[in-house]
């Protein structure tokens, strides 16, 4: 895969060049090449910004520069024989993004990022582009950062584990929280390690019982007892076909029941409390 980000703080994306990513991209499994957007800037103060039309606070980030440098990118990735690029723009007002978005993005040979500061890009700037390619506006939650660099981080990582050969172990993202088909979309219960003792604190018993399916159940329990306690939004909206019958014994121990659809939600008794 080819990732280009085009970005005012170059020197913000060096943590690509360490741990999985950076080994991602020292085996050429990860082609990463960062862009300083100013050097498409044409004044002596390298602007890359303007006042906003209609006023208000804040700058927006101006078309010319932007327009330049990622012509210039695209060409560039054509000419090395690259192809089917993605635009990726991070923005708090975009699609959310989750592990099936990750999964999406994962399946592209390239995508080339455009990381915002200040009030953002002016809009014909994705309006443009997503005439030629396709154009996934992305948010990593209901917050606002000074840029999009941050997301540009996040979003790497999260592609770049699930490309072959990435990580050590093809199957460990298979069992990840939010991973597709994944315990129901459940939350990734509790883990350990040895020694089986530290600080007076031991480990469950069954882990140590070398039955499998007892281990598996127990992890199940704990993953439906975390997303119950965490994300008890996943339990809602989850089919309730994804529920066996030991499931079901779980959630109502955990005070949850079907409602006339069908699906989970806390039992009244609950609410109340």
């Amino acid at each position: 895969m080819r990732i280009d980000v085009v970005t005012i703080f170059p020197e913000y994306l060096e943590p690509l060049n360490v741990s999985l990513v950076g080994k991602a991209r020292a085996a050429g499994r990860l082609d990463v090449r960062v862009h300083d957007l100013r050097d498409w800037a044409h004044d002596r103060h390298n602007t890359v910004d303007d006042t906003p039309y209609g006023g208000g606070p804040g700058m927006v980030m101006m078309t010319g520069p932007w327009g330049e440098a990622l012509d210039d990118t695209l060409a560039d990735g054509y000419e090395a024989g690259a192809g089917r690029p993605a635009l990726v723009v991070p923005t708090p007002s975009g699609r959310p993004f989750t592990q099936q978005l990750a999964g999406e993005l994962a399946e592209r040979p390239w995508l080339v990022f455009a990381p915002a500061r200040y009030e953002g890009i002016d809009t014909r700037v994705t309006d443009e582009y997503r005439t030629r390619l396709p154009v996934y506006e992305v948010s990593i939650g209901d917050y606002v950062l000074a840029g999009g660099e941050a997301a540009v981080l996040v979003v790497t990582e999260a592609v770049a584990r699930l490309l072959p050969g990435v990580l050590g172990n093809a199957a460990s993202y298979r069992d990840d929280s939010f991973a597709p088909g994944a315990m129901a979309d459940l939350l990734e219960g509790p883990v350990y390690t040895k020694p089986p003792t530290w600080r007076g604190r031991g480990i469950p018993e069954v882990l140590l019982s070398g039955h499998h399916g007892k281990i598996a159940r127990w992890r199940r329990d704990e993953a439906l007892r975390r997303t119950v306690a965490h994300r008890p939004d996943l339990i809602r909206r989850c089919d309730p076909a994804a529920f066996d019958k030991r499931d079901r014994e779980m959630l109502s121990i955990l005070g949850w029941m079907p409602g006339p659809d069908g699906r989970f939600g806390p039992s009244p008794h609950v609410m109340e409390e």
